[in-house]
């Protein structure tokens, strides 16, 4: 027979090994993760919160975001874009801040017709402030098959990858006098919407609406950061691993994954705003030198 010290002691072993199985089981729940942020129906959670599709037609689109808001972090996720024509058409990832002063770190995918690539469209907003893009065309197809893009945020610096591989770094630099990221907690969003106005040669491909609803796939979300609770960071608090983790204390990026941000900059870039002239005749923003 048990005594109540053996009982509650299994108890307790139990209730440890089921919530150990509970996190295992929901490492990715968007249910868990996420809010239906708008749409009107047109975003769906399925497969027991392991996958997410977005929906968009000629009425709406539609949008998540995290319940978690963070400050510092890595966010990856695996996103399968919009097969065939997708003129128009704009599917974000990104994090970002709330109020006018918000903090932003975009990436932006601008939908082209069949057949012609994606652009990537990336931005980093300090303080309300962006006008910092850079552009690339992807050397895959992203629509064929989940690829994972990584954002990544610390102290020292930001980095954007794709599949692991890094296309844009912007490191801290208030010591000269730019603005970083590093006072107002973000949450993690996701959108698919129309802007045709200007997402597809600068507006002049408009979105064929005969083919709607357009259909981007999101699933394998993961967040590893300083998550912001009672208006303090964890990794503040001293109750965060995060503090001892890799992308957390990394400065800079190592030689191997330097040269393949050279190459990918120097093959894939289409546009880099640190380049643009004619868009800054007074002189190009100070980060750029």
């Amino acid at each position: 027979m048990s005594t109540p010290f053996n009982t509650k002691c299994m108890l307790y072993l139990t209730s440890v090994l089921i919530l150990s199985c509970m996190k295992f089981v929901l490492a990715t729940n968007f249910y868990r993760d996420f809010d239906i942020l708008w749409g009107n129906g047109r975003g769906n959670i399925l497969n027991n919160g392991k996958v997410l599709m977005l929906s968009l037609d000629e009425s709406s689109g539609s949008g998540i975001q995290s319940k978690r808001a963070y400050m510092f972090s890595r966010i990856d996720m695996q996103i399968k874009l919009i097969s065939g024509n997708s003129a128009g058409t704009v599917t974000t990832f990104y994090v970002a801040s709330e109020g006018d002063k918000r903090d932003e770190i975009d990436i932006e995918f601008l939908g082209n017709l069949t057949g012609d690539p994606y652009t990537v469209h990336t931005n980093i907003y300090t303080k309300g402030k962006g006008d910092r893009e850079q552009q690339f065309r992807l050397w895959f197809d992203p629509t064929t098959s989940f690829h994972t893009y990584t954002i990544t945020w610390n102290p020292f610096m930001i980095a954007i990858y794709v599949d692991g591989t890094p296309i844009r770094v912007f490191k801290n630099m208030e010591s000269s006098g730019v603005p970083y990221i590093n006072e107002l907690p973000m949450k993690v969003y996701a959108s698919l919407w129309n802007a045709d106005q200007w997402a597809t040669r600068g507006g002049a491909i408009k979105t064929n609406w005969t083919e709607a609803p357009f259909i981007t796939w999101f699933r394998n979300f993961k967040a590893r950061g300083c998550v912001w609770m009672n208006g303090e960071s964890t990794c503040n608090s001293g109750s965060s691993k995060s503090i001892n983790q890799d992308w957390y204390k990394q400065k800079e990026l190592d030689l191997s994954r330097n040269e393949m941000l050279k190459l990918v900059q120097h093959k894939h870039m289409v546009y880099n705003y640190c380049n643009d002239f004619n868009r800054f005749p007074l002189g190009l923003p100070q980060e750029c030198h």
